[in-house]
C-alpha cells in the first residue's frame, strides 16, 4: 500500500483548524507539525473501511509513519485483529514508537480479553520496561482486562512496583488503574490507598479521579477524601 494515499485521505478528512489546535495543546509531546487534525471517530471509520478493503495489513506493515493521526490508524486496526499472535506480534512491533497517551490509551485490542493468561507474560515484561509509554500500556492491559473476573491482589502488586512517579504519564495512568480498581474492587484497592502504598502525587490523583466517578458511592467518596497527603 501507498502510506502516501493514506496521509492523502487523512488530510482530506481533517476537522477545522480549532480542534487541531486543541489536539497540539493536549498532545504536548507531539510535534505539533506532526498533527493533521482528524477527529477520532472518523479514524476510527476509515480503519474500518481499510480492514474492510483487506488492505490493512499493507499499512501495519509500514513503521514508522509520521504523523500522530497514522499510528491512532494503526493501534486502531489491531484493536480489531482477531489473531491473538498476530496482535501480539505487532503490538511488540509498534510500541517502541508510540510517544503519547492518546494512541497508547486507544490501542485496547478485543482479542486480549479472551488470552488473559498469555497476555500477562507480555504485561510483565511491558512493566520491566525503562520505556515510558510501554509501562503505561501494560498498566492500561491490567486495568482494561485484569479488574474483573480475573482480578488478583498480585496485580495491583505489579502496578505499585512498575510505577515511575518520574515519568508523568506513568504516574498517570497508576492513578487511573487505582481510581478503577476503587469502583470495581474497593476494598483491596482501599487498602492500598489506606496504606499509602503510592507515592503522594499519585495517591492523591487517584483519589481525586475517585471521587469524580459516578461508580463510587458517596459514602465511600466521603472517606476517600479523608485520605488524601
Amino acid at each position: 500500500m501507498d502510506c502516501d494515499l493514506v496521509q492523502n485521505h487523512l488530510f482530506e478528512i481533517r476537522s477545522d483548524t480549532d480542534y487541531r489546535a486543541l489536539q497540539q495543546k493536549i498532545l504536548p509531546t507531539v510535534e505539533p507539525d506532526l498533527i493533521i487534525g482528524v477527529r477520532t471517530p472518523d479514524v476510527k471509520a476509515y480503519a474500518k473501511d481499510l480492514r474492510k478493503a483487506g488492505t490493512h495489513y499493507d499499512f501495519i506493515k509500514e513503521l514508522p509513519h509520521k504523523y500522530y493521526e497514522e499510528y491512532l490508524l494503526h493501534v486502531m486496526l489491531l484493536n480489531d485483529e482477531k489473531d491473538f499472535e498476530t496482535c501480539i506480534r505487532e503490538t511488540e512491533r509498534i510500541l517502541p514508537y508510540i510517544d503519547n497517551w492518546a494512541v497508547c490509551d486507544q490501542f485496547v485490542p478485543k482479542v486480549y480479553k479472551k488470552h488473559t493468561d498469555e497476555l500477562l507474560v507480555h504485561i510483565k515484561k511491558w512493566l520491566a520496561s525503562d520505556a515510558e509509554y510501554t509501562i503505561r500500556y501494560g498498566i492500561k492491559m491490567l486495568m482494561s482486562f485484569y479488574l474483573d473476573q480475573d482480578f488478583r491482589t498480585e496485580y495491583m502488586e505489579m502496578v505499585i512496583n512498575a510505577d515511575r512517579p518520574d515519568l508523568k504519564y506513568v504516574s498517570m495512568m497508576t492513578a487511573w488503574y487505582f481510581a478503577t480498581a476503587l469502583a470495581k474492587q474497593y476494598d483491596a484497592a482501599l487498602k492500598v490507598i489506606s496504606d499509602n502504598r503510592l507515592d503522594r502525587v499519585t495517591h492523591n490523583k487517584a483519589i481525586q479521579k475517585a471521587v469524580e466517578s459516578f461508580r463510587i458511592t458517596d459514602e465511600q467518596k466521603a472517606y476517600l477524601r479523608t485520605l488524601r497527603r
